[in-house]
């Protein structure tokens, strides 16, 4: 796989860094890539729009209020740029342009570019002093634009343009090419295959206003979904009710119940892998009232009935997956209630997780035991997004042994 014929939108933004744009532009084209720049004000304080225009063989757009001419007209500007680009690419990514970023500011063409891009995969190559890097503000909004789809290249450590040296260098060019050509090729791994992954909680209803439920973020799921994604896989996402984005570039259904979660699995299905992640509730009321239960004095009479077990479902069907993964919320003998569980689902495998602490669900990392039919992995505590790149690493691995490379 290579950038032969893709067509790369590169962002150029305010750092010092922005002078290495060019070089970077000229070896996107040596790959055969044909490359359209935005400069924003900033950059233009750095390198000049005559040396992107001839690193790029292209015209520059700068100005949202003075838009070059597009085939379908000036007026339009940033959503053709978008929608005409595979991938966009913000290099020298400051601080401030990425917060921007995070709150969906369209004040230049760059973020009026980047709010009008809902599909197109997107890689930013930061550029800053290592305590903005390190900032928790920064942290936190680079959490936002993962959880969001966006691809981090870098940044190195090394001497910054400040005088200082650590975390916070720009990549050098080379490595941002390399990059770009690793998650090509990796994109296309599970291409022609089928993912199904469901994630978040599951709501039973009582009454009208009150509902059984779980604490379920979706996050682990979710990042799930996306990183088989970004391998190449066709997903579907079925997610109970949750606070978070739907991934970009996932078809994913919205469900409340367990009923109306094994429902959109069966309409969706055939697989070839499914992962269920879904904290599905394991009962619903027997009954459930039409109208508010009022208080009376007295509580009133919870009658249980078991809910579909979506994970023994899949694993038993006739048109079972090639691969089954479940997950296994524990708080006592964590290892030995999991094994058991492959047993009685007869899945292929369960992420195991500890839930007895207090920091566990809705937060951004967890500790993890992966465990098989024959062995068991500590993979320690790590973030969600970093269980699931591992995780689809694993697939690819199961599903094509030939294929040893980690999935970016």
């Amino acid at each position: 796989m290579s950038l032969r014929d893709k067509n790369i939108l590169l962002i150029v933004t305010g750092s010092i860094a922005a002078q290495k744009s060019p070089a970077l532009a000229r070896l996107l084209v040596k790959e055969g890539a044909n490359v359209r720049c935005i400069a924003t004000k900033a950059a233009q304080e750095f390198v000049s729009l005559e040396e992107l225009e001839q690193a790029s063989g292209n015209p520059v757009s700068h100005d949202l209020w003075k838009p070059g001419q597009t085939e379908e007209g000036a007026a339009i500007e940033h959503i053709d740029l978008t929608r005409k680009s595979d991938l966009v690419l913000i290099t020298a990514a400051s601080a401030n342009f990425m917060a921007r970023m995070v709150h969906g500011y369209a004040e230049d063409l760059a973020e009026a570019t980047l709010l009008a891009n809902n599909s197109k995969p997107v890689f930013i190559a930061p550029a800053m002093n290592v305590e903005m890097w390190n900032h928790p503000a920064t942290r936190a909004n680079v959490q936002t634009l993962v959880e969001r789809g966006a691809h981090f290249i870098g940044p190195a450590e090394g001497d910054l343009a400040c005088g200082e040296t650590g975390l916070g260098r720009m990549s050098e060019p080379e490595d941002i090419t390399v990059a770009l050509l690793a998650h090509m090729r990796l994109h296309a791994i599970l291409n022609g295959y089928k993912a199904l992954v469901t994630s978040g909680p599951t709501y039973e209803p009582l009454d009208p206003v009150r509902f059984l439920g779980n604490r379920s973020s979706g996050k682990q799921g979710h990042a799930i979904a996306r990183a088989l994604s970004n391998a190449g896989a066709d997903v579907t996402l079925v997610t109970g009710p949750v606070s978070i984005p739907d991934p970009a570039g996932v078809k994913t259904l919205h469900v409340e119940t367990a009923q109306e979660m094994l429902t959109a699995v069966q309409a969706n299905a055939p697989y070839d892998i499914a992962v269920c992640a879904a904290a599905v509730s394991d009962w619903r009321a027997k009954e459930t009232s039409a109208q508010k239960i009022k208080k009376s004095g007295d509580a009133p009479t919870l009658e249980l009935t078991e809910n579909p077990d979506i994970l023994a479902a899949i694993s038993n069907a006739d048109n079972r997956p090639a691969l089954v993964i479940g997950f296994a919320a524990e708080t006592t003998s964590l290892v030995d209630n999991a094994k058991a569980k492959i047993d009685k689902k007869g899945c292929d495998m369960i992420l195991a997780n500890d839930v007895s602490g207090e920091k566990v669900f809705g937060h951004d990392e967890t500790h993890i035991h992966l465990i098989t039919r024959t062995d068991a992995e500590d993979w320690g505590v790590l973030s969600k997004t970093a269980v699931a790149k591992k995780l689809a690493t694993r697939i690819i691995r199961t599903l094509q042994p030939d294929v040893c490379k980690d999935v970016a």
